[in-house]
């Protein structure tokens, strides 16, 4: 449907839109439950691997993808709102991931800097996919429909992650020595992985077939019109780029919001990424306990992100931010003190995870959304992206670190609860209004500044 300019508020679009994140979303809770202690178990040796555990390792890594993407993924937006090509990125980047997600698990036990160079292709893929599909918002939707179409994409992706996770979760529960699948656990652990990458990459394909290019492209300027294509495209993104930097910096209360989200989202980006490495490593679990508590976050969120939906409508979407803030340091908490080699309390846990995440991921996105211009949209959420890898720098490399130097994963979840509590702090000084109303101050011409 490339050409096609997208419609606000239609259903179909809508709908396509949503699809996507039901297809990516098998990937967030296989990495989650599955990956990573799949990595944690069997990929890294007993002993650690130069000096340091599974759990260190993966923490590493996390932080190391989100400083590439937060090199390279604001230009990357505004190339794709220049070219007007949205959806062909959205599709490239998906598709690569999922790919990569294919090759998984094909990595021998023991080979471990070859698994961590092929998973970060498939975190740069997802995340900058993403990127693009977070980018369509504020062309298929207006101010009033924003924060609902929000909740529905991140409830529709909660079901379509949960209900993969499930087959998941039934294929390694029966198998091994007592199964009857004739797998090991690890072997069914390697299906479930390359089946996730089937399933993001299918409907992947499905949800673009609905989903219509919301973009024009513009012509390139003279000064680089004899320039090879992407060096053109590149001299134009990073113009853009850097003028958009400048702008920022005069719009007082975006950029609080800005501050508010790197803090507090670095909080919910660590818990998210590394507590299936918690759960094996610190807790002692089997990688059948975490799926379970993975499963359970993922349909309690369902309920959850529809449920601060309403909330938004009724109290506001900054007052509904800070009550999923005030929940989300309570679990950072409640996280240190959980007994080692129980599932129970970590189910418990996971039943308050599931209700605050979609909470806080679908209306920080909507917010965002109703504050930024519409004509450039995907070089904005290039720097949503930016802004949301930054912070994934330092939560997960806090973790790492206080956990090498404690050599327990225990204070390094508790340290976590700083990020909450300084992005409410900031968050509370935002005036929405005066950030949406700002809007008509911006000017996006080509590469004026």
């Amino acid at each position: 449907m490339t050409g096609v300019a997208a419609t606000k508020n239609d259903r179909r679009t809508i709908f396509g839109w949503a699809m996507y994140d039901w297809a990516n979303s098998a990937y967030i809770t296989i990495a989650g439950a599955i990956v990573a202690s799949f990595f944690t178990g069997e990929i890294v040796p007993e002993e650690g691997f130069r000096g340091m555990s599974g759990e260190t390792l993966w923490a590493y890594v996390v932080s190391i993808g989100a400083f590439v993407l937060f090199l390279v993924m604001p230009v990357l937006g505004a190339v794709s709102d220049f070219t007007g090509a949205k959806r062909a990125f959205l599709r490239f980047f998906a598709l690569v991931g999922g790919t990569f997600t294919l090759a998984v698990p094909f990595v021998p036990s023991g080979a471990v800097l070859l698994f961590l160079g092929v998973f970060l292709i498939t975190q740069v893929g997802f995340t900058a996919a993403n990127v693009f599909y977070d980018a369509f918002l504020p062309h298929i939707t207006t101010d009033d429909t924003i924060d609902r179409v929000s909740s529905r994409g991140f409830a529709t992706g909660y079901v379509g992650g949960g209900l993969y996770l499930l087959l998941a979760l039934v294929l390694i529960l029966l198998s091994g020595d007592d199964g009857i699948t004739g797998l090991t656990t690890e072997g069914a652990a390697r299906v479930a992985i390359f089946g996730c990458g089937v399933w993001w990459i299918g409907f992947t394909i499905y949800a673009l077939r609905r989903l219509p290019e919301p973009g024009t492209p513009e012509a390139i300027p003279p000064e680089l019109a004899g320039e090879p294509s992407l060096v053109a495209y590149a001299a134009v993104g990073f113009r853009r780029t850097i003028a958009t930097a400048r702008k920022l910096l005069r719009f007082r209360h975006l950029m609080l919001f800005v501050l508010a989200f790197i803090f507090y989202n670095d909080g919910t980006q660590t818990v998210i990424n590394i507590s299936g490495a918690y759960a094996e490593d610190t807790l002692g679990l089997a990688t059948e306990q975490i799926a379970i508590a993975f499963l359970i976050v993922q349909f309690i969120a369902f309920f959850g992100a529809l449920a601060f939906g309403v909330l938004a409508d009724r109290i506001g979407t900054k007052p509904a931010i800070m009550v999923a803030l005030a929940g989300w340091s309570a679990i950072a908490v409640a996280g240190y003190f959980l007994p080692a080699e129980q599932s129970t309390p970590l189910y418990v846990l996971a039943v308050f995870i599931g209700f605050v995440l979609g909470g806080v991921q679908a209306l920080s996105r909507s917010l965002y959304g109703s504050m930024i211009p519409e004509e450039a949209s995907a070089e904005f959420y290039g720097f949503f992206s930016v802004f949301s890898k930054f912070s994934a720098i330092f939560g997960p490399l806090l973790f790492a670190v206080v956990s090498d130097v404690t050599d327990s994963g225990r204070p390094a979840i508790l340290s976590i609860v700083a990020f909450f509590v300084i992005g409410m702090v900031l968050l509370a000084v935002v005036d929405v209004d005066r950030a949406r109303a700002s809007r008509q101050d911006w000017h996006v011409e080509g590469l004026q500044v």
